[in-house]
C-alpha cells in the first residue's frame, strides 16, 4: 500500500488520491437504491457537492453574510440523510427535455388538427365564454406555481431534490404556456373568444380571488419544502385537479369540444409524476430514524394550513360548474373526489388529515 493511500488527503484536486474503483469507467462512489445504479442516479447523485460527502476543502463559496452555498437550515424539516431521496419518475435533464418536447408536439398537433377540421365552430357559445374567462384565468395559477417552485428548487440540499422540484416547475410553466397558446390559436377561428378576459377574471372576479390567495401563500413561503408539499398535496388535488379533471375533462365533450381535454390531459399526467415524487420525498421525512415525529408534526401543520386555503379556493369555483349549457357532472361530485385524494395522500405518508376535510 502506498503512502498516498494511507495518508489522509487534504486536497480536492483530481488525481490527488487513489481509492477503490478510481480507475473504473463506471460510477461506484454511491449506494444505488436498487441492485444496480440507474442512469438517472449516475446523472444526479452527488453531482451537487457536499462537505459531508467528498468535498474535502469545505464549501468553496460563501454568501456575504457567511452562509454557505447550501445549508440544511433552508427548511424546517430534518433528515438523517438528504441524499437518500430518489425521484420516482427518475427524470434528469435529457429525459425531461425529451418528454417536454413530446408533449409540446402532441398538443400542437391536436390544436392544428382541430382547427383544420373546423372543430371550434361546433363549440357551444356558452362554452367559449367558459374557456376565455376561466381557463384564461387558471393559466395564471399555473404560472404562479411555476414561479414558486422555480425559487424553491434552488434551496434543496441535494441535486436529486432540486431536480424533482425543478422539473415540477418546468411542467407548470409549460402548461401555462400551453393554455396561453391554445386560447390564442382557437381565437383565430372563434372571434367570440376573448383572449384578454382571463387576466381580468384572475384579478377581479370573486370566483378566483381565494385561488389567488392560495397561490400567493405558496409563493410567499420561505421554506422550499413547504412550497413543494403545499403545491402537490393541497393546491393540486383541491383546485388544479378539481378544475382540470372534475370540470374541463368532464364537461367539454358535451359542449362539442374534444380539443381542450387533449390539451389539459398532459397536465394530469404531469401531476401524477409530481405527486409521486412528493410522496417519496415526504415518506423519507416521516419515516426518518431520528426525526420522524418532528417531521410529521411540521408537515401536518403545513398540510392543514394550505388545505384550508385551497378548500376555500375550491368552494369559490363552484359557480363555474353551472355555466356550461349542457351539464354532465356536479361540483359536489368533483369536490368529493378531491377530498378523497388528499385523504389517501395523508394516509400513505403518515400525515394528519386536516380537520377541514374531515368535517
Amino acid at each position: 500500500m502506498t503512502d498516498q493511500q494511507t495518508t489522509p488527503t487534504k486536497s480536492g484536486a483530481a488525481g490527488s488520491a487513489t481509492f477503490p474503483g478510481s480507475d473504473s469507467r463506471k460510477y461506484n462512489y454511491y449506494e444505488p437504491k436498487g441492485r444496480k445504479p440507474t442512469h438517472y442516479e449516475d446523472m444526479t447523485v452527488d453531482v451537487q457537492p457536499d462537505p459531508e460527502r467528498y468535498l474535502l476543502q469545505d464549501w468553496i463559496i460563501h454568501f456575504p453574510n457567511g452562509e454557505t452555498t447550501y445549508t440544511k437550515d433552508w427548511t424546517a424539516a430534518k433528515c438523517s440523510n438528504w441524499h437518500a431521496f430518489r425521484a420516482v419518475d427518475q427524470e434528469w435533464e435529457k429525459t425531461h427535455y425529451q418528454r417536454q418536447s413530446t408533449i409540446c408536439g402532441a398538443v400542437q398537433s391536436v390544436i392544428a388538427n382541430g382547427r383544420k377540421s373546423g372543430a371550434t365552430s361546433r363549440f357551444d357559445r356558452a362554452w367559449l365564454k367558459v374557456l376565455s374567462d376561466h381557463i384564461g384565468a387558471y393559466k395564471h395559477a399555473e404560472f404562479g406555481l411555476g414561479v414558486a417552485l422555480m425559487q424553491a428548487q434552488r434551496y434543496g440540499y441535494t441535486q436529486m431534490i432540486n431536480s424533482a422540484i425543478l422539473t415540477n416547475s418546468s411542467y407548470k410553466m409549460r402548461y401555462a404556456q400551453d393554455l396561453t397558446l391554445y386560447l390564442s390559436e382557437i381565437a383565430i377561428d372563434a372571434p367570440a373568444l376573448d383572449v384578454d378576459a382571463g387576466k381580468t377574471h384572475w384579478l377581479e372576479d370573486p370566483i378566483w380571488q381565494d385561488t389567488r390567495k392560495a397561490i400567493e401563500s405558496i409563493m410567499g413561503s420561505d421554506d422550499y419544502a413547504e412550497q413543494f408539499i403545499a403545491t402537490n398535496f393541497a393546491f393540486e388535488p383541491l383546485v388544479g385537479e378539481l378544475f382540470r379533471s372534475g370540470f374541463i375533462m368532464q364537461m367539454a365533450a358535451a359542449q362539442g369540444d374534444y380539443i381542450t381535454p387533449s390539451v389539459v390531459s398532459a397536465a394530469e399526467a404531469d401531476f401524477e409524476r409530481n405527486l409521486a415524487n412528493t410522496v417519496e420525498y415526504v415518506h423519507m421525512l416521516t419515516t426518518d430514524e431520528q426525526h420522524a415525529d418532528h417531521n410529521k408534526a411540521l408537515l401536518s401543520g403545513w398540510l392543514s394550513k394550505h388545505v384550508d386555503l385551497a378548500l376555500k379556493a375550491a368552494q369559490q369555483l363552484q359557480p363555474i360548474w353551472s355555466q356550461p349549457r349542457v351539464k354532465v357532472t356536479t361540483f359536489g361530485e368533483a369536490l368529493s373526489k378531491a377530498k378523497n385524494r388528499i385523504a389517501n395522500i395523508a394516509s400513505e405518508t403518515g400525515l394528519t388529515l386536516p380537520a377541514s376535510l374531515s368535517a
